[in-house]
């Protein structure tokens, strides 16, 4: 099983202008190449059979006869293989000299897609409109530029060219009628810039349609007579890329990556990209039927262990757009409900700590003192020096006002009032502490005619991790679709870059390297944390690569699993995976009540469980088929 994965490569050989018996050699090469790595569409360049700079000799019959003969040759070498190719050639038809890219398969060819527009080449017509054949021994082979290839692993379709830098695409009118991934064979001259620019074309192509791209330009052997050619080769998917080439390279090259279909499909199904096709008068298109045998392939691609965090340089930036996200909608509720203060519980864990943080730069950029902002602390059966210290120390370093509330007199009074033994520590030892610890927060508020500001995030958001109208409730609640992974880096980039102050830089950094938990069990004898939630609910960082690819991606269990697989593997078991993954599925689906009811708090990512518009899913929803899916 490939989970939905779709092998595919860009591939550019080294030529020799108007050389078709050489240039085919060179193809087959890479043929062979790609073969051996299971790939199952490769493209070759624009005009690969013969080159693309030769000029006048495009109208030699000579040279179209030697291209046409290659191309049968290409053909018949493919025979036994189990890869498509789109390899491209100059064509003689109807008295017109086209520009084509032919798709070749097990010794056939499928389907001979011409150039729609007409650019530096002024040799070849533009594409005919309508439905055209061209007859190659008994054979008619679909000919034209509305022709959509569909097979048992993709729909692909093809767009010669540049036409992506044209008003309106041939891509979009591909994927409108079903093509999941674009295959380019195009000829990008290389000036200055023009290499950033076909990059930004390419991933806005991509994202625009919600398609696969794979694209291939000329290279080297190429003529220098006026320009250079220098070989671009780009997987992209959904604005992502993942895998290009070696620039000026003077050797053939074979750029390979994994398309997720699956993605593609979801992406589509879920938006109003559908709706083009009511809007929009699309062309007949001719669908080709191609059928490889099945392969198990082996992923090329890389699967990112933590997707809600940038790789690289990325990272800070998407931190400052994150933090400035939640601090504009911090701003915009204090001021709309004229709140005179921020109240906040601050536990000395990283929750409340980035909630701390956002409510500081949002009294800011306010022009409000701090000192309005209120936070408390209120230690507990569970809290330890080390969290208190902490919350105390960076609420004096950010200098907002410290209100200290214990609540262990006010829990042992309600667990005498309830009947409840003090000594045991179950579930309703733990949640009325919390509670209780809300109750506080809600009534300060009322006191300073202030608001509550919620500190829970979008990983305790999507296990249930919080106590029903306790944690799970405030005013508004800043964190409410930041996952826990990415709150450790955001913290760790405010200290870094000293945005709030110089003071608060080491506070911030042991408190990222204190263990997560609720600390509503007593401390050990050392006084260290004895309750610590990943030791519970599993490890923050598998929960929110299954939250990603659950809700971003709807991704069913096997293919979750699979890609925890290859993205811890070298970390976890598979067993430890399934477990935690059972853990998640359960949680996530019985725990729904408490997402019903959320408090508001901003959107920051493609991931949100709002109930309001981004996760709509009935609290009684069953999870059998999930759970029944990963006990297989």
């Amino acid at each position: 099983m490939n989970y939905g994965f779709a092998k595919v490569a860009s591939a550019i050989p080294t030529i020799r202008v108007a050389d078709c018996t050489y240039n085919t050699q060179q193809i087959k090469a890479l043929l062979v190449e790609a073969e051996e790595k299971q790939v199952q569409v490769v493209t070759f360049p624009e005009l690969c059979i013969t080159g693309y700079t030769c000029g006048n000799l495009f109208l030699q019959e000579t040279l179209q006869r030697s291209a046409l003969n290659a191309l049968g040759d290409l053909a018949e070498y493919t025979r036994g293989m189990n890869l498509i190719a789109i390899v491209g050639l100059p064509l003689m038809q109807y008295g017109r000299l086209y520009n084509v890219a032919a798709v070749i398969h097990n010794g056939e060819i499928g389907g001979l897609v011409s150039k729609c527009t007409k650019t530096d080449n002024l040799h070849f017509f533009s594409s005919p409109l309508e439905k055209k054949f061209f007859q190659i021994g008994e054979k008619n082979i679909p000919f034209g530029s509305y022709l959509l290839f569909n097979t048992p692993a993709l729909n692909f379709a093809i767009e010669v060219g540049d036409s992506m830098t044209r008003p309106y695409s041939m891509a979009s009118l591909h994927c409108m009628v079903g093509a999941d991934v674009i295959f380019n064979p195009t000829s990008y001259r290389e000036l200055v810039g023009n290499h950033e620019y076909m990059k930004a074309m390419l991933m806005s192509e991509s994202a625009r349609n919600r398609c696969g791209y794979v694209s291939a330009s000329c290279g080297y052997g190429e003529s220098t007579t006026d320009v250079v050619y220098s070989g671009g080769c780009f997987i992209y998917e959904n604005g992502q890329l993942l895998a290009e080439g070696e620039r000026f390279s003077m050797k053939s090259q074979l750029v390979i990556s994994d398309i997720d279909i699956e993605h593609i499909r979801h992406e589509r199904i879920q938006s109003s990209y559908c709706d083009n096709l009511t809007y929009n008068k699309l062309p007949t298109y001719e669908e080709v039927t191609i059928t490889p045998k099945p392969l198990r392939i082996k992923l090329t691609r890389t699967i990112n262990p933590h997707p809600f965090i940038p790789q690289g340089e990325r990272l800070a930036e998407h931190c400052r757009e994150v933090f400035n996200i939640q601090v504009t909608a911090l701003c915009r509720r204090i001021e709309h409900t004229y709140s005179k203060a921020a109240v906040i519980g601050i536990s000395g864990g990283l929750d409340s700590t980035l909630a701390l943080l956002v409510c500081a730069k949002a009294f800011d950029q306010l022009g409000r003192s701090r000192k309005e902002i209120i936070g408390v602390t209120m230690p507990g059966f569970g809290t330890t020096d080390r969290t208190y210290h902490n919350a105390i120390d960076l609420m004096k370093a950010l200098g907002v006002t410290i209100r200290e509330i214990s609540i262990k007199e006010a829990c042992i009074q309600h667990f005498s009032d309830i009947g409840h033994d003090v000594d045991n520590h179950d579930v309703t030892y733990e949640n009325g502490q919390a509670r209780e610890r809300t109750q506080i927060l809600m009534d300060v508020a009322n006191q300073v005619g202030g608001m509550v500001i919620g500190t829970g995030d979008l990983s305790e958001l999507a296990l249930g991790w919080a106590t029903y109208n306790g944690d799970h409730m405030s005013m508004y609640g800043v964190n409410a679709s930041v996952p826990k992974t990415l709150i450790q880096k955001i913290v760790c980039w405010i200290a870094d870059n000293a945005l709030l102050g110089n003071e608060a830089g080491d506070i911030l950094h042991d408190i990222v390297d204190t263990p997560i938990s609720p600390e509503l069990i007593p401390a050990d004898e050392q006084g260290n944390i004895k309750q610590k939630t990943e030791d519970l609910v599993g490890p923050y960082e598998l929960h929110d690569f299954f939250l990603y690819h659950f809700v971003r991606y709807g991704s069913r269990p096997k293919k979750i699993f699979y890609l925890a697989q290859q993205a811890f593997d070298d970390k976890y078991t598979d067993e430890v995976i399934r477990h935690w993954l059972t853990t998640f599925c359960r949680r996530f689906f019985n725990q729904q009540f408490k997402r019903s009811c959320l408090p508001d708090g901003p959107k920051v990512g493609s991931v949100s469980l709002s109930p309001r518009g981004d996760w709509q899913m009935p609290s009684d929803a069953c999870s059998t088929e999930w759970l029944n899916e990963i006990k297989s």
